[in-house]
């Protein structure tokens, strides 16, 4: 039986505990049928009230106005240089044919030895094709229509026709070196 008299005993502690939290919510509400007016008043005396004065407008800046008078001087973007190709200096050769090697970038080219000896050496050029091709001085590789002009053990060196932004053309040294695998 003492189970059953605990049982009856938390029983009544919880609904004293759910009877003190239901007059705990009511306390501070007063719903009496003369309280409505008094809302309506305020409502309306809050509504009466003037509203509060606005922020002026910010002052525009004013800016000096500008114009451009430079008709007369000469276009910045035009070239300051004949751009008709009639200009000394070198030139590719559009009419020769174009060389296996050349369809490859320079920097994608890599020498990879060379074979003989003294001033008959030939190097050896690997492509992004895998294939090793044999070069020897005058040959042509690279895009910029770079010529061959010496073959050392260690290295290849070319010079490469670039245009100089100009309309002609400038002679630029380059150089692949062998690989140290």
């Amino acid at each position: 039986m003492r189970v059953i008299h605990h049982n009856a005993r938390s029983k009544a502690c919880l609904a004293v505990a759910l009877a003190l939290g239901l007059a705990g919510c009511g306390r501070g509400i007063t719903s009496t049928p003369g309280d409505a007016p008094n809302l309506e008043e305020w409502v309306a005396e809050v509504k009466a009230r003037p509203a509060p004065p606005l922020d002026p407008l910010p002052v525009m800046q004013q800016f000096e106005t500008f114009e451009y008078a430079a008709q007369g001087m000469r276009d910045p973007f035009s070239t300051a240089f004949s751009t008709d190709g009639s200009g000394s200096g070198p030139r590719p050769d559009s009419s020769r044919r174009k060389q296996t090697l050349e369809q490859f970038p320079l920097d994608s080219l890599d020498m990879v030895g060379t074979i003989g000896s003294g001033s008959s050496l030939t190097g050896l050029v690997l492509a992004p094709d895998k294939v090793t091709y044999r070069v020897q001085p005058g040959v042509y590789m690279g895009q910029s229509d770079g010529r061959i002009t010496g073959i050392y053990e260690d290295r290849i060196e070319l010079v490469e026709l670039v245009p100089d932004g100009a309309g002609g053309w400038l002679e630029r040294p380059a150089t692949i070196a062998l690989e140290d695998n």
